[in-house]
């Protein structure tokens, strides 16, 4: 059995960036997902330093993201939320809680949290929705950013106000509304 990939991927100049697992199967799959996660990690870095600031944190960050399958994240989506299927992408922020330890000391980065998606329910979806995997994945990247940020879905106004971060973030590296379009703009 070959081994997990494991990669430091810099994004924003540095600022910030992933630790990122992979199954091998991922550069089968989406063979650019390095690319991705950089490109994600650029579009992304403006309201990552926004949270971060107004959370008193100015030393670099760092996410951790398990590109695995979708046995590893249904386990994952079983134990830590309660729903015994895979799922395509699961946030687990690490400090944004109450229950999590308050930023580390400014010369150290700050781990904003986790991300774990599911390959095999992330290219269905793809194929489902006639996206591009590598599309997908960085609409799930920076989905799942987002959370470990502090944005949230569990309302019509909250998750308008998400998913047009989303787009427009995601236009700005050429991405295509994954919503299709129809939404307000805040």
């Amino acid at each position: 059995m070959a081994e997990d990939i494991v990669e430091r991927i810099a994004a924003a100049d540095g600022a910030w960036g992933f630790e990122a697992e992979a199954l091998p199967s991922w550069d089968a799959a989406v063979p650019d997902w390095r690319a991705v996660l950089a490109r994600v990690g650029g579009a992304a870095a403006p309201a990552l330093a926004e949270a971060l600031a107004e959370a008193g944190v100015l030393a670099p960050a760092e996410v951790a993201v398990l590109l695995a399958d979708d046995a590893a994240v249904r386990e994952l989506n079983r134990d830590w939320r309660g729903f015994d299927k895979p799922t395509n992408v699961l946030s687990f922020a690490t400090w944004w809680d109450d229950d999590c330890p308050p930023p580390p000391a400014p010369d150290l980065p700050a781990h904003l949290g986790d991300l774990a998606l599911a390959l095999e329910t992330l290219l269905a979806e793809a194929l489902a929705e006639g996206k591009a995997p590598a599309d997908h994945l960085a609409h799930l990247v920076l989905h799942g950013l987002l959370h470990l940020i502090g944005y949230d879905h569990g309302d019509a106004d909250e998750a308008r106000a998400m998913e047009n971060l989303e787009v427009r973030l995601l236009a700005e590296i050429g991405i295509p509304d994954p919503y299709g379009g129809d939404r307000d703009d805040d």
